[in-house]
């Protein structure tokens, strides 16, 4: 999330829909606000969202570090950043109740288990659509160009991986085809939390099209999915193909498998991470995690395969990795 990017665009248009400005008055204004933001902030819900925005900044600096830290002392720095976190957004709260980034990021940071975050999640949504109506859906647009709609948009998609996490699977991809239906550009990726959830459902027809909608644009998701969907329908032939492209297409796609590493909480999105590279294959692997755990024989069959510890092994080599 660019807070600052997206505090801008929230004042320039609140400015413009107030002046009536062209597109070449709205360029010169949005110049004007990026210059200087504080200058164009207007009532308290701007001020709310300043915080928001200065927060995550502080946050994902903050993180920056973690790779070299043990883990005894990055348990305690992520303690103490989530306690900050929680702080700032009860601070934004008091300027204006009804931020949902505020709201969403507050939930996130207390650490709750699924079952509670998910309870918590769908009563900011809840709340937000009693206010403000649903988000809208509308043919040819694209909810996400509503700057407004954008904290909505990330309250579902947490929503539907919340539900990946918790073994509601059927709910996990309804919700997160909301977010597809408002926002078909999906820039918040809710189509990779789908495919998960209709490969544990073994629903091959739901997830060919889920693919086929998105201009079969591959990446470490679907290759994942594929491979968790043919070991469970028992077509062992199409899983091995499956985990050859694993393999193959994603940078250290078996060894992700095989040592899967944490992945910390998304405040609020998903970390971008180029097509099929390690950091996106190590993604992927993580929100599949409550999958591969209900079906534990998986891993144990990937090793038995031929080539796949050594193709592992011989990444984590290359790349400094424990094995």
């Amino acid at each position: 999330m660019d807070g600052r990017e997206e505090l801008v665009l929230r004042l320039a248009a609140k400015r413009r829909a107030k002046l009536g400005l062209s597109d070449s008055g709205y360029a010169e204004l949005l110049l004007a606000v990026r210059e200087e933001p504080e200058g164009f902030m207007e009532d308290g819900s701007d001020e709310a969202f300043a915080v928001v925005a200065r927060a995550v900044a502080a946050l994902d600096e903050a993180r920056e570090g973690d790779d070299l830290l043990d883990d005894g002392e990055f348990f305690s720095q992520r303690a103490k950043r989530m306690e900050r976190l929680g702080d700032e957004c009860v601070r934004a709260l008091a300027l204006d109740p009804n931020c949902t980034e505020a709201q969403l990021l507050l939930a996130l940071a207390q650490d709750p288990d699924p079952d509670l975050l998910l309870n918590a999640l769908l009563a900011i949504d809840d709340g937000a659509t009693r206010r403000l109506g649903p988000v809208a859906q509308e043919a040819g647009a694209d909810a996400w160009s509503d700057v407004f709609a954008r904290g909505r948009l990330r309250v579902k998609a947490a929503i539907a991986r919340t539900c990946l996490d918790s073994a509601r699977y059927r709910m996990a991809d309804s919700v997160a085809r909301q977010v597809t239906g408002a926002s078909p550009l999906d820039p918040l990726g809710a189509r990779h939390t789908s495919a998960l959830a209709l490969a544990r459902l073994e629903d091959e027809a739901a997830l060919d099209a889920l693919e086929a909608s998105f201009g079969r644009r591959g990446d470490s998701w679907t290759q994942l999915a594929r491979l968790i969907l043919f070991y469970k329908l028992g077509r062992m032939g199409a899983a091995r193909r499956a985990l050859k492209g694993l393999d193959t297409l994603c940078e250290g796609g078996v060894y992700a498998l095989l040592r899967p590493v944490m992945v910390d909480t998304y405040l609020p999105d998903r970390p971008a991470a180029t097509p099929y590279s390690f950091e996106e294959v190590t993604l992927a692997v993580h929100e599949a995690d409550p999958i591969v755990v209900d079906v534990p024989d998986l891993v144990t069959w990937v090793q038995d395969q031929p080539g796949m510890v050594q193709s592992a092994r011989a990444f984590a080599d290359n790349a400094g990795l424990e094995w």
